[in-house]
């Protein structure tokens, strides 16, 4: 079975608090991206319902990646974690998992929390497990603080470590989302070192109830504010945005992806 984890922006990003585990409260909604995505294909190890045949080793998991290489072990990939995950708790049984990377790390852009939600989506599929999306979400943010989303993969505004979700009413019909991805690799430990947190005059929910005309200089990353001058290359790609008529730009969490949104 084939699926393509799509990737996520982020509208707005408040660094609320530093929490006593290390961990910080945010504020933020996240949107998913249609137009850069994953491909990501499950089966079983043996075939479907089989075992391995007399005088064979039995079967093992096995992570192939391809595309845009992560460099780390398959074992700590967070597809094979999620499969250790459903292994775990449901049983699941080996499989072979092949993973072309398209959406670049370290990007803000969400594709390794993608690829485990998707992972545990399709083992729920593929193993007729019949789970929830509550018992997935769940299962998800133990892997990771945004994975939770990438089961709903709808506008959602996150709280917490992100983990913490609640619908939220946003229409964007009218307009089109155009990412870039500057040749920059930001870390989550760069962009959280630099960032003051603070409680916001206004909260994400509110200012993205106004028009999207109105959200330039009102909805802000906290990142940006760091992030931006240590690497001119981001903040290039911003004013670009701005240069070719674009209604609101921003960096996508901790960068280094840019989005631009424009009427359609």
């Amino acid at each position: 079975m084939v699926v393509f984890p799509n990737a996520k922006i982020n509208l707005g990003l408040n660094v609320l608090r530093r929490r006593d585990d290390g961990y910080h409260d945010i504020s933020t909604v996240f949107v998913p991206y249609k137009g850069l995505s994953d491909v990501l294909e499950v089966v079983f190890a043996d075939g479907p319902g089989q075992n391995a045949g007399p005088g064979t080793s039995p079967a093992k998991t096995t992570l192939t990646e391809y595309g845009l290489l992560t460099g780390c072990e398959p074992e700590k990939n967070l597809c094979f974690k999620a499969w250790r995950l459903m292994t775990d708790k449901y049983g699941v049984p080996p499989v072979h998992i092949h993973l072309y990377k398209n959406i670049p790390s370290g990007s803000g852009l969400g594709g390794g929390s993608s690829d485990a939600a998707f992972t545990l989506r399709l083992l729920n599929d593929l193993c007729g497990l019949g789970l929830s999306d509550e018992t997935l979400a769940a299962d998800a943010a133990t892997l990771g603080s945004d994975c939770a989303f990438f089961i709903y993969n709808r506008p959602m505004l996150a709280s917490g470590r992100g983990e913490i979700l609640r619908d939220c009413t946003l229409c964007l019909d009218g307009y089109r989302i155009e990412v870039v991805v500057p040749p920059v690799h930001v870390s989550t430990a760069e962009a959280y070192r630099g960032v003051t947190p603070a409680i916001p005059a206004v909260p994400i929910d509110e200012i993205l109830a106004r028009p999207v005309e109105q959200w330039r200089g009102t909805l802000v990353n906290d990142f940006e504010r760091h992030i931006l001058p240590a690497h001119p290359e981001i903040a290039a790609a911003k004013q670009a945005f701005y240069d070719r008529g674009a209604l609101y730009a921003s960096m996508s969490g901790s960068g280094s992806s840019v989005f631009g949104i424009f009427r359609a």
